[in-house]
This record gives C-alpha cells, sequence and structure tokens, in this order.
C-alpha cells in the first residue's frame, strides 16, 4: 500500500547486545542498530526508526 507507513521490526539478541533491524517494506530498505539490553526495547526500536527514517530521507523517500 503506498504511504501505509508501515515499518517491520526484527529484534535479535546477540551476546550481550540487541540488534534491531527496521525494515521498509514499501522500498525494502533495512537498517539496523545494535545497543545494550539495559536501553530497553521501545528506546532501540525508536532509534532503528529514526536510522531508517534518515536513510530514507537521504534516498529522497520517506515514512
Amino acid at each position: 500500500m503506498p504511504g501505509s507507513n508501515e515499518i517491520l521490526i526484527e529484534i535479535q539478541q546477540i551476546g550481550n547486545a540487541v540488534k534491531v533491524a527496521a525494515i521498509d517494506p514499501e522500498t525494502l530498505i533495512e537498517v539496523s542498530i545494535v545497543g545494550s539490553p539495559n536501553a530497553g526495547e521501545e528506546a532501540l526500536k525508536r532509534a532503528a526508526v529514526r536510522k531508517l527514517a534518515f536513510v530514507l530521507k537521504k534516498s529522497g523517500r520517506s515514512l
């Protein structure tokens, strides 16, 4: 759906870190961040979504 603002989030525990991937299903652009589990799931998700928005804006697209 064009302009659906849907973002897919994937969270993986890797040792003492957490990898969070944010994917725009319309463009198939994916970004990931690695952070501390102590940061909290919501904070890590927000950081990944902010990074995705930055990358999309840089490529001339938006969320």
